[in-house]
C-alpha cells in the first residue's frame, strides 16, 4: 500500500493497486491512468510523477514517503490505519488534459480532497 501525505504531513490518501486512490477514510477519490490523475467522473485532476500527486498546474498536492524532488516535505505527523476501501464508482469518460507536465516545484493552494 502506498500512503500519501499532504503539505502539513497529514495522512491524506492511499493506493493499494497502483491505480485507485482513496481518501484516508476509505472513500474512493480518483484513479491514475498513464501517469495522469482523474476524478471518477472523468475530470482531470493532475499528474502522478516520482511519488508526487500534483494539480493541473503542476503544483504538489500529495507525496509518498520516498517521493523524489519537489518542494520541502513536512515531517509525518502520525501513523493511523486508513479506513476500509469503499466501492469504486464507474469511471466516466476521460476529459481532455492540459498540455505539459507536472513541474513539482511548489505546493498547491488546493487540498486533494477539494478536487475529487
Amino acid at each position: 500500500m502506498i500512503e500519501f501525505f499532504d503539505r502539513e504531513g497529514q495522512e491524506a490518501a492511499f493506493c493499494h493497486d497502483g491505480q485507485s486512490l482513496y481518501l484516508w477514510n476509505g472513500k474512493p477519490a480518483a484513479f491514475i491512468h498513464d501517469d495522469k490523475v482523474y476524478a471518477y467522473d472523468g475530470r482531470f485532476i493532475g499528474w502522478a510523477d516520482r511519488g508526487w500527486i500534483s494539480d493541473e498546474r503542476g503544483e504538489c498536492l500529495l507525496f509518498e514517503r520516498d517521493a523524489l524532488g519537489g518542494p520541502q516535505k513536512p515531517s509525518r505527523l502520525r501513523k493511523t490505519t486508513p479506513g476500509p476501501r469503499g466501492k469504486k464508482p464507474l469511471r466516466g469518460v476521460l476529459l481532455p488534459t492540459p498540455l505539459g507536465q507536472a513541474s513539482l516545484a511548489t505546493w498547491s493552494d488546493h487540498a486533494f480532497s477539494e478536487l475529487v
